[in-house]
């Protein structure tokens, strides 16, 4: 996992380009060659089908697709890369994610060891625009289910390989396609009957093991299975696609939480003490006045156990009842059920008594921060468990006529209808958890000299962690989100060729979409964090010890004689029904789904013409094309949303406040619109035998996240007692808008070998930014700033501690409070209420805004693709560069506001393969380096990783092939940091996955 590591593996990658000429833009694994060399001429749009005749020798394999691979890039308009089944039923990679993974430019995140979601060139899922055969997918994703989601990223974890044909991705702009993508269009496309005449199909049956798995069998099966037919002389054609896969595994992660960037000069709660402090002494290398540092709020050791089934189905029918017109309708249909269970142990820091050592600056980071506990203060060790259990469900039906009825004029008709959903599948809701502790810690340590942060922690005498016994039901919460996504889309388009002359071809359509969302949201929580039910009327036998070393087996900390050993884990259900037996913590009912409390409605509705020229000339004695094109798009966006509306305010603990919530709602409607005008130009020519230069410009957007253009104002629930914060959407948002320039110079030196180096650059426009508002809100008061507060100051004196004042309050203001116990120190706990003569709580209300700020992205794709003769063997190498010119300072503290590019990193691929007399087999090497995940207060960088894997398969007969698959060999684990390298924010071990299995082909 190591930085080091990395960086060697990106040199030698790196080197081994420049060895072999070090060039650009990736293979494309095409599903055979004849039928590639058709796709690869331009179309109307990115539905046009291609057709293989009937009595083609169809040649499948490696081979095969990198020939294809040639025809495709080199007969493209722009800019394409692809990637083909490389027989039917076969992808190149187990996920459709980790096979783009391997094109030029294209880089992945991972959720659960699984590729998820796709960066293209710098530019983060939610700005790449995924279509279903040239329809525009919607998507569902609840993220953390811990908020309403809002997201227009594409999961591409919903989607089997088994049952696609090949992946088109666009990365230069056209007027001919759907817009919403900066980074890239990306064009999923599934078979079609007509394709290939005759019957044909593919079963295959294989298991996989996954290494992760802490407990139970890690062997999983998975089915996948298309036939094909054709019937009426070809005039009639039905596929039928199915796919069903299990997979048990685990994902082991220590997290820590971290305050804002500090400066050494400032003295605010949390920072480290300044001189004069009697805890000075205790800091090693403290950080100078102008250095920036971050100190540990909470940390945790995070053990996950998964569980996902996928279903993905397709159904086509095909009718030709004329050489002139073929009418297709389909069918698709995918669900993916994900249950995580997570046991956790961890520990929180109240910045009291603490001890640190430090790195030097200008930004330091900690070399370890602890923190000690009287005999009375009652601190705990956090033991909790936590569930999540959702399902997505993508639904599409869709029809498609094509017209060849008059000369030189094509016609083609195409709509559908398609929901994306996702929800809770359990009775609980999406994200859910239960808190458990042991109170009586004496110190506590977290060590950051290693990849793994080690936490340690010391007891308290006569107190062990270890005894069940001493284990106490703290605070739960049961968040419920939901997601739905529907998109109706008509499309009429057109292809009108000439005869002679410039002008090749005019391609001409208009497209209609409406896309509805609804995002929904609500929570119920009990802030209970003192303890819920007492230790004595929690059975034993309710908790299993867990250790903690052998979950990070390969990451440097694992092995500290320091680190916790071992933990309890609890059953979450079975610790949710003694909770509920005592406490009725869900209303007694035993169902815990929260009613939704914020409701989000969006509907955009997009009208698009557009129109595109095509030419054909000579320049220079050679052949060269130009193709210009231009779209208007017109939007209009509607919003609502209901919103809680709190009732009051209270005071739960020393630091904490918070809102409540009485069940009102109330629905504000607002609504936007704005339009653009896109064009987009593409030249290219060869200059050369077997050299091809081609140059691009064009106009593209991507539109606002859904949690920005929502209508309505909602406010966090927790505050402090300086004030609140909230947010507000904006509907009116304009699209992010990015000028496009692709420049490229391609060599295909031989049949299946290329070389090839590209630059592009993207200026981007229309940011979003927050502005933010002072603002009272629903007519909310401070319990800590009143009449009362002021009476317990001067009865108690000005230094009085906050759970004196709290103490003073509960007994002198019975009326306006609600005392639930007291804690191991003797003081009162409980809630105290805000009342109409305390001042009103101050709330930062955040409204997005598109601001002047632009930044401009750029970069160099490098790749080879080369087969060794006749040996069978070959390889691919491609590098990628990524610059931008807005990253951001870890020197300035978080005070300060900044701008930065999320996503940029540079990213490299190797590959060597042999094909052969019916053996196939592959090694790849997939690395990225370092990129920033996400800005804010803070920055948070992912660390360089590298990955191998490889697969081989026999074709032993005709038709029967056994085969194999190992995903990350190399065991490679992940680690996140913020501003230094040791301030870890999260890190993980890694394990293999395999998986063997027989496939038939007919």
């Amino acid at each position: 996992m190591s930085t080091r590591c990395h960086s060697l593996r990106a040199r030698l990658v790196l080197g081994a380009s420049v060895m072999a000429v070090g060039l650009a833009a990736n293979p494309a694994w095409a599903q055979d060659a004849a039928s590639a060399a058709s796709a690869a001429q331009p179309a109307a749009n990115p539905q046009a089908a291609t057709e293989t005749p009937e009595n083609a020798i169809v040649v499948t394999g490696i081979r095969a697709s990198l020939s294809a691979a040639a025809n495709i890039k080199r007969s493209a308009q722009g800019v394409v890369d692809a990637i083909s089944a490389e027989d039917m039923g076969k992808f190149p990679d187990t996920n459709l994610a980790e096979s783009l993974q391997r094109i030029t430019g294209v880089s992945i995140d991972r959720s659960n060891g699984e590729g998820s979601t796709v960066t293209v060139r710098g530019f983060g899922p939610e700005f790449n625009l995924v279509l279903l055969n040239g329809r525009q997918m919607p998507t569902s994703s609840l993220g953390d289910g811990a908020s309403a989601p809002s997201t227009r990223s594409f999961d591409f974890a919903n989607l089997a390989s088994e049952g696609v044909a090949g992946v088109e991705v666009y990365k230069s702009g056209r007027a001919t396609l759907p817009t919403g993508g900066i980074g890239s269009t990306i064009n999923i496309k599934t078979p079609r009957p007509l394709d290939r005449p005759g019957l044909h199909g593919s079963l295959a049956i294989k298991g996989m093991i996954d290494t992760s798995r802490n407990e139970g069998s890690p062997i999983t099966p998975e089915v996948s299975g298309i036939i094909s037919d054709t019937f009426a002389d070809g005039k009639v054609g039905v596929l039928v696609t199915g796919v069903w896969q299990k997979r048990k595994a685990s994902n082991n992660q220590a997290n820590v939480g971290w305050r804002d960037g500090y400066l050494g000069s400032e003295n605010n709660w949390g920072s480290l003490p300044q001189q004069g402090d009697p805890r000075y002494a205790n800091i090693v290398n403290r950080p100078g006045p102008n250095d920036v540092y971050q100190v540990p709020q909470n940390a945790s050791y995070d053990i996950t156990d998964i569980d996902r089934e996928r279903i993905n189905g397709q159904l086509v029918l095909q009718l030709r009842p004329t050489d002139t017109l073929t009418a297709t309708f389909d069918y698709t249909y995918s669900q993916n059920t994900v249950r995580a269970r997570t046991n956790s142990v961890g520990i929180w820091f109240n910045f009291n008594d603490v001890s640190s050592q430090w790195t030097d600056g200008p930004v330091a980071g900690p070399v370890f921060y602890a923190e000690h506990f009287g005999a009375n203060e009652g601190k705990d060790l956090s033991y909790s468990a936590a569930l999540t259990e959702n399902r997505s469900i993508n639904r599409s039906i869709g029809g498609n006529l094509k017209w060849d009825g008059i000369d030189r004029l094509t016609l083609e008709l195409d709509a559908h209808h398609s929901t994306a959903e996702s929800k809770p599948n359990n009775p609980y809701g999406t994200s859910v958890s239960v808190g458990s502790a042991v109170f009586g810690i004496a110190n506590q340590k977290i060590d950051f000299t290693h990849d793994l942060p080690v936490i340690s922690v010391g007891m308290n005498p006569g107190i062990d962690a270890l005894d069940p016994a001493n284990i106490t039901p703290t605070g739960n919460a049961f968040r419920n989100a939901y997601f739905r996504d529907e998109i109706n889309e008509a499309r009429l388009s057109g292809q009108f060729k000439f005869d002679s002359g410039v002008i090749d071809s005019l391609d001409f359509g208009a497209d209609y979409t409406e896309n509805k969302v609804r995002s929904a949201y609500g929570y119920i929580q009990h802030d209970t964090w003192g303890g819920s039910l007492p230790a004595s009327q929690t059975p034993d036998d309710l908790f299993s010890l867990v250790s903690v070393p052998d979950k990070f087996k390969g990451v440097s900390g694992a092995n500290d004689p320091n680190i916790i050993k071992q933990f309890y884990s609890f059953n979450f259900e079975k610790m949710v029904s003694l909770l509920d037996s005592k406490n009725q913590i869900c209303g007694g009912t035993g169902n815990c789904l929260a009613p939704y409390t914020v409701d989000r409605r969006i509907k955009e509705r997009t009208i698009a013409p557009y129109v595109q020229l095509n030419t054909k000339f000579d320049l220079l004695g050679r052949e060269a094309h130009f193709r210009a094109g231009l779209r208007y798009e017109n939007t209009r966006v509607t919003s609502s949303a209901l919103v809680p509306v709190p009732t009051g305010t209270q005071w739960v603990s020393a630091n904490e406040f918070g809102l409540i919530y009485g069940g009102d709602s109330a629905f504000t409607t607002f609504a936007g619109s704005y339009d653009n005008f896109l064009p987009a130009f593409d030249f290219d020519m060869q200059p050369a035998r077997n050299v091809k230069f081609r140059a691009s410009y064009s106009h593209t957007i991507t539109r606002a996240d859904y949690a920005s253009l929502q209508g309505g104002r909602t406010l966090d629930q927790l505050f402090r007692i300086g004030g609140g914060t909230g947010s507000q959407g904006n509907p009116g948002l304009m699209p992010y808008k990015s000028k496009n320039i692709d420049v490229s110079l391609e060599w295909y030196y031989a049949p299946t070998s290329y070389v090839s180096v590209g630059f592009f650059h993207k200026g981007v426009s229309n940011f979003i930014s927050s502005a933010r508002v002072d603002s009272p809100a629903f007519g909310l008061t401070n319990p800590a700033n009143g009449p009362r507060y002021q009476a317990a100051i001067s009865a108690l004196g000005a230094d009085a501690s906050t759970a004196a004042i709290r103490n003073y309050i509960f007994t002198h203001y019975p009326e306006s409070s609600q005392i639930t116990g007291t804690d191991a120190t003797g003081n009162l706990t409980g809630n105290i209420f805000g009342t109409p003569q305390d001042a009103a709580v101050n709330f930062q209300i955040a409204t997005p805004v598109n601001s002047s700020q632009t930044a401009t992205l750029y970069g160099w794709e490098f790749a080879i693709q080369h087969s060794f003769w006749n040996t069978g063997f070959g390889a691919i190498l491609n590098y990628t560069i990524v610059r931008g010119d807005a990253t951001y300072d870890n020197t300035k503290p978080s005070s300060v506001t900044q701008f930065a590019l999320t996503g940029l990193s540079d990213s490299a691929n190797a590959v060597l393969f042999y094909d052969k007399h019916g053996l196939q087999a592959r090694v790849a090497y997939n690395w990225r380096a370092q990129f920033l995940s996400g800005t804010g207060p803070n920055p948070y960088y992912v660390e360089p990783y590298g990955q191998v894997d490889a697969s081989a398969s026999w074709e032993f007969r005709k038709g029967f092939t056994v085969f194999a698959d190992a995903i990350n060999l190399t065991n490679q684990g992940r680690r996140g940091h913020l501003r230094s390298d040791n301030n870890v924010f999260f890190a993980s071990s890694g394990y293999a996955r395999y998986s063997a299995g027989f496939r038939v082909n007919f």
